[in-house]
């Protein structure tokens, strides 16, 4: 086996839009695992908007530091330690092609299908899309249910899933091309685009009974926009905020906050998909039903090569990906 092991730090913290020269490279040897660890390969890097907001501040992790190795959620085989070789694991090993983690630290993973969905559609972003929609929003069938970033990783689920509850679903996206993928390959009933300036119209239009649900994955301006039109008792389903992670200075607000979730008696609530670990196996085994049958399709935009890691999450926080981003590190374990 190659004893190198080549990583990508994070070289210094952003002021402002991440760039390439935010990050560097490094080759070190691979390391020995201990008693109680492992030995990782890595094969497959997701890629996601959580990885910027990191850089920011403390959030359910710590701060990344700069000279750290960027850290990233992984899929990979173990090669040495105190689980099987070959054992194929889920776990955060981060940017790097070897990893030494705890053996506690990794969750062996049953593959259903293609490995690349365990980081997509059955994995953090499929759990994410039906824990946030189903126990969070609780939607009911011929309610309408709204998506932010509807193209993206968790929200092109997110809209499938609404329609499986029997809803009327509308995805909020950033161009015509995502538009006409999500009314005419996914099942949308209807699609708007964010950037456009009349974007309140338009998301009326698309709703002529209003919101009964959001799922907010953008936060900012959008946000505030569907505050306006969401239906009494209406649910915000609070998932992450990226319009505010690539910069040095979020926006405050939103504005109308409390003002529409008193006067409509509004429920807003975040949550990260961790707070439901314990229901995981059996929404995966839900979700691999649905892949499997063809009721729910996962949108894959795959990257070769570690090196590509930097503008893969560049790209990602510009919205140029559709579907789950991921970064092929290295080959899927036999």
């Amino acid at each position: 086996m190659n004893r190198l092991n080549r990583q990508i730090l994070l070289a210094e913290r952003p002021d402002g839009p991440l760039e390439l020269h935010h990050f560097r490279e490094r080759t070190v040897e691979i390391g020995e695992p201990g008693p109680g660890q492992v030995l990782c390969r890595i094969a497959l890097l997701s890629i996601d908007p959580a990885n910027r907001a990191w850089m920011q501040g403390r959030t359910y992790r710590d701060q990344l530091s700069e000279g750290e190795v960027m850290a990233g959620f992984t899929l990979g085989e173990v090669i040495a330690g105190d689980l099987p070789p070959g054992t194929v694991v889920a776990c955060e090993a981060g940017w790097q092609e070897y990893a030494v983690l705890p053996a506690a630290a990794v969750r062996p993973v049953t593959v259903r299908g293609e490995l690349s969905h365990h980081l997509g559609a059955v994995g953090v972003n499929g759990l994410t899309a039906y824990f946030g929609l189903l126990e969070v929003g609780r939607p009911q069938p011929g309610e309408t249910v709204v998506v932010s970033g509807a193209a993206g990783a968790t929200g092109h689920l997110v809209g499938q899933l609404a329609r499986l509850a029997g809803c009327r679903v509308v995805g909020i996206a950033g161009s015509a091309d995502k538009i006409r993928l999500l009314t005419e390959q996914l099942g949308f009933d209807a699609a708007v685009n964010h950037r456009s300036t009349s974007l309140r119209r338009d998301l009326r239009a698309a709703c002529p009974e209003g919101l009964d649900v959001y799922f907010d994955n953008v936060g900012g301006s959008v946000l505030e926009t569907t505050l306006s039109l969401m239906n009494q008792r209406g649910r915000v389903v609070c998932c992450g905020a990226v319009s505010q992670y690539d910069t040095s200075n979020p926006a405050p607000g939103p504005r109308g906050v409390p003002g529409y979730l008193v006067s409509k008696s509004l429920r807003m609530e975040g949550f990260i998909v961790t707070d439901f670990h314990g229901l995981w196996p059996n929404a995966e085994r839900r979700l691999a039903r649905w892949l499997a049958d063809g009721r729910l399709i996962a949108l894959q935009d795959m990257v070769e090569g570690l090196y590509s890691a930097p503008a893969a999450l560049i790209g990602l926080l510009k919205g140029d990906n559709v579907g789950k981003r991921i970064v092929r590190v290295g080959p899927d374990p036999r």
